[in-house]
Parts: structure tokens; sequence; C-alpha cells
């Protein structure tokens, strides 16, 4: 509830401080005194938008503080989404500088605006006669019959419900448009892809190949050269072998005379090993080569096909070719498995869209049950308020398709007249009529929900007479459930207030200020027959006032 108010200059208003309690609060005042202003200064500190013309001073800045009692409004896991602390006593506070610029914080934490709205929600409810156009919105009369079914908890169950439905609708969406463009090249894909396959390259193939080829391109003279070096080696009278082995001879004949001769003769003897190695594997290579025609050509062939694959696919070596053939693998695999991703998903929303049919046709089940106890509590609170044939048609209809409430199409109706026809409410009732018919419905709703604090803005507009005095007793019944302020012209309903504060204005160091002050008894008496008869109120009608009071 709201408990305290303080306003800084805010258009007529200096400086304000006031504190509120539970119950019925009323608040009266003449036309233009600045009774807009309070509801303006209200919504500032719950997130509306400000300008410069909000400083009644533009030289100073503007603020205007709230304290809100939270300790019944269950409001800890709100705090925790939005990051900030909770406290029983909640100060809002909303600052608009001499800049333009607008701060807002709560128990001394700076936040957004969209925080101070979501606050909103919870803690404060300004009704204006724009608000009785809520009446024709659908989502507006599903929150009523979901109050009366306490269907809260299955409704929040069932959006969580619905976005996780809808989010899986999306992925199969996807999934079936990129199967869809995946298919279209699926076939040339695959083409390319047998081919890389059938090819199966290995990463040092074209190297090897290359080399094999070289050797192959020049068989007659790597013959030649080889031949030639053998006989260098080999042959009896010069080769390079028996001359080698005459020097070893020479030098082991002296190398038990020095260790210097030994070392030479060692030396020999090593050349000599590595020589008779290397003309073992000059024979062997001599052996080997063989001009094969077949084999260059099956070479030529295999490079040929490496090379042209490589320019069809626009790469430079086998490492790219692979990268080219991992990437074609991974296209057709994704294709081949798509169904099974699309059949997959397709098996996860038919799992959610049964469990979400249920809790709506739970829902369904539940308001459905609930119209009746609805329709009888409208017909009985609107009579009491001057409207005794109004009547509503109040119907759900259940269909196939989910829709943000459910499963339900609503079929909520008016007329006000016996025997007239039945019409949306914002074609068919009046403003009076409209407000009679909201004040009835957040009746019903003081007693299902906790709603937060609600502050009526002439909302008896257009009434008079007894009426007047049903619509005191229900604001005074609803203030039982929860705090009720209401600004009123009506002497019966600012006489049933717990309460009773005045918007005044006057004149302060030359310029026109808005005040307001809670009422004392006495003042209470001469506002109320103010009220009933004008400023020069008779005896007579400050003698009504008392019985109005008494009452």
């Amino acid at each position: 509830m709201l408990t305290h108010l303080s306003i800084h200059n805010y258009a007529l208003i200096s400086q304000l401080s006031i504190d509120f309690t539970e119950g019925l609060s009323i608040i009266t005042g003449e036309t233009g005194a600045g009774k807009s202003i309070l509801l303006g200064a209200l919504g500032l500190v719950t997130g509306n938008r400000a300008d410069l013309s909000s400083l009644r001073d533009t030289q100073k800045k503007c603020v205007v503080e709230a304290q809100f009692r939270i300790n019944d409004y269950q409001l800890q896991s709100l705090f925790e989404e939005l990051d900030l602390d909770y406290e029983e006593e909640t100060i809002i506070r909303r600052e608009i500088l001499p800049s333009g610029k607008s701060r807002a914080f709560v128990n001394d934490t700076p936040v957004t605006l969209s925080a101070l709205t979501s606050l909103k929600r919870v803690l404060l409810d300004i009704h204006s006669q724009h608000q009785t156009l809520e009446l024709s919105d659908v989502d507006f009369q599903f929150s009523i019959l979901d109050a009366l079914a306490k269907n809260q908890a299955k409704v929040a169950s069932y959006k969580r419900g619905l976005s996780k439905y809808n989010g899986l609708l999306r992925e199969l969406k996807n999934l079936e448009e990129e199967a869809e463009k995946s298919k279209e090249q699926y076939e040339y894909n695959l083409h390319l892809f047998n081919e890389l396959e059938e090819a199966n390259f290995q990463v040092d193939e074209q190297a090897i190949l290359e080399d094999k080829l070289e050797k192959l391109n020049n068989i007659e003279e790597i013959k030649l050269n080889l031949s030639e070096g053998l006989q260098i080696a080999t042959n009896e009278e010069y080769g390079v072998q028996n001359l080698l082995y005459a020097l070893e001879n020479k030098l082991l004949k002296i190398s038990s005379f020095s260790k210097e001769y030994q070392e030479l003769s060692s030396r020999i003897t090593s050349v000599k090993i590595e020589l008779d190695d290397l003309v073992t594997e000059l024979e062997s290579a001599n052996e080997d080569v063989d001009f094969n025609p077949l084999e260059i050509e099956a070479l030529n062939d295999r490079l040929q096909l490496l090379y042209n694959l490589q320019k069809k696919h626009r790469v430079s070596s086998i490492e790219e070719l692979q990268e080219v053939h991992a990437s074609l693998s991974n296209k057709v695999s994704q294709v081949e498995g798509a169904d099974t991703q699309i059949n997959e998903k397709k098996k996860e929303i038919e799992e959610v869209d049964n469990k979400l049919r249920d809790i709506a046709n739970v829902i369904s089940t539940k308001r459905d049950k609930v119209i009746p106890k609805l329709k009888k509590e409208l017909k009985y609170l609107l009579t009491e308020l001057g409207m005794p044939n109004a009547q509503f048609l109040i119907e759900v209809h259940t269909q196939e398709a989910y829709t943000s409430n459910g499963i339900d199409q609503l079929t909520f109706l008016f007329s006000a007249n016996k025997g007239g026809n039945f019409g949306e409410l914002k074609k068919i009732a009046s403003g009076g009529e409209l407000s009679r018919i909201m004040l009835s419905i957040k009746n019903i709703l003081s007693k299902n929900i906790h709603l937060p604090t609600i502050i009526f803005d002439e909302i008896d507009t257009g009434v008079s007479g007894e009426v007047s005095n049903k619509i005191a007793k229900i604001m005074d019944d609803m203030a039982e459930n929860m705090q009720v302020i209401t600004i009123t012209h009506l002497p019966q309903i600012a006489s049933s207030g717990k309460q009773h504060y005045k918007v005044f204005k006057g004149e302060v160091n030359g310029k026109t200020t808005s005040s307001l002050k809670k009422l004392t008894y006495e003042e209470r008496l001469a506002e109320i027959a103010e009220m009933l008869s004008g400023k020069d109120y008779s005896e007579s009608a400050l003698t009504h006032a008392k019985e109005l009071l008494r009452q």
C-alpha cells in the first residue's frame, strides 16, 4: 500500500508531503485545484515519461518520492528478477533535472523506466475514465475469468509451455527450410563427393607420383650414369674400389709404427666400408632401373586426375582438396540426416503440444464454470448501481489454435436495456455505465486476487443520489481487502472514507500553488457541507454533512 508521497517542484506543487493509511481514502477539491497533478506525479514516479514542462522552477530539479509497504505482496521474486534489494518499506524516487535528464531509484538503487513499469503493475492501479476502455480488451476480459477461476498458476504454466512450443515450431521451420535448400544442391554435391571419394587420394600422393614420373621420364640418362658410375668404382685396373683397397694395405703396413699412421689407416678403412655400401646400393639401383611405358602412362593418368580435381574445385594442393571433400561430406550428410532431425523435432513438438493442450483444457473448463458466478455478481452489483436491466453474454468456445490466452475464443457482450441487443461494451455502454461496470469488476477482483493500491479518478462522474451511496458502499467494501483512494465530487462518497484529503490552490510568493492536506473532522464537515450546497453552505447542509459522516 502507498504510505507516503512527497512532491517537490512539480507543476503547480512547490513542496508537498503527505501520509496515507489503509482502507478508503477520499480526495476532494475544486475543479482545477490540482487533483490531476497528484495523479501525474504518481504516474511519474511509476514510470511515465516526463519533460521539462514538469518543472515548476526550471532552475531546480523535480523530485517525486513514493513509499510503499509491500510485505503482503509476495514480490521477492520480482525484486530478484529486477536485481533490486527487497525492502518491506520500499521507496521509489524519480528526479527530473533542469537539463531534462531523468533518473529513477528504488531503495536508492538506480533503475530503468521499464523496471518502474514492472513495479507499477503490482503496486498501483490508477483508474481513470480512459481505463474503462480496458473492458473491451480481450486480455483483460480473460484476466477477469482467470481471477475468479483461480487460474493464475495454470495460465503462467501455459504461457511458459506456449513459449517453448512456439520456439520448437520456429526450429522445425528452420530445419525444413534448410533441408529444402540443401536438397536443391544435393544431387550435384553428391556427384562431387562421390567423384572425390572414388579418387581416394592421399595427402602426400602427388609429390610421390611426380617424383616417380620424373625418374621414369629420364630413365636412359639415369641408366647410363649409374652404369658408368659402377665402372668407375669397380674397374679392376683403375676403379676407385681397387685403388682404395691398395691404399688401405699400404697404411696397414705402417700403422704399428705410429699412432698417427694408425688413425690414418682407420679412417681409410671407414672410407672403404662406406664405398662398399655405396657400390652395393648403386648395383641395386642399376638393376631396378627399368623402362615401363605402361607405368608412365598410369602415373600420368593419376596425376592428371589430381590436377583436374584441383582445377575443378579451384584449389592448388591435395590438402585443400581434402578440405573440399570434408565440406561436401558434411553437406551430403546434412541432407541425408535432415529427415531424422525433422522427425525428432516433430516428436518433441508433439510431446509439448499434448502437455500444452491438457493445461489449456483445464483452464478452459475452469473458466466456463465461473461464468455463471461472474454474471450473477455483476447483475447484483449493477442493479445496486442503478442498472437493473444490465445483462452480459459471456461464453467461451474452444478452438484448435493456441493463443496467448489458451485455446478459448471469448464472447463478452453487454446489453443495458431489457430486450436490447447484445454488443461490445465500448459500442453499447455509455461512459457512466462503463465506469460502474469497471467498479463492479474491480470489486469482484478484489475478493479473488490481491490487487495493488487502486486510485479511482472521478469514477462517479454522471451519477447522483442513491447510486452514489451504492458506489461508496462498494468502494468501502473493496477497502476491506486493499487500499482504495478515490477522487470525487460527490458528498455521499466523500463522507464514506476513513480519511479525507483536500486539494486546494492558493498563492505563494506571487505564484499559484497547489497543496494537499488531511482534513480534521471539523474541516471535513465543512468540506462536505460545501459540496452539498456551495461555499455559503447553510446550517441544514452542515447537519446533512454530519448525518452522512455518521452513516
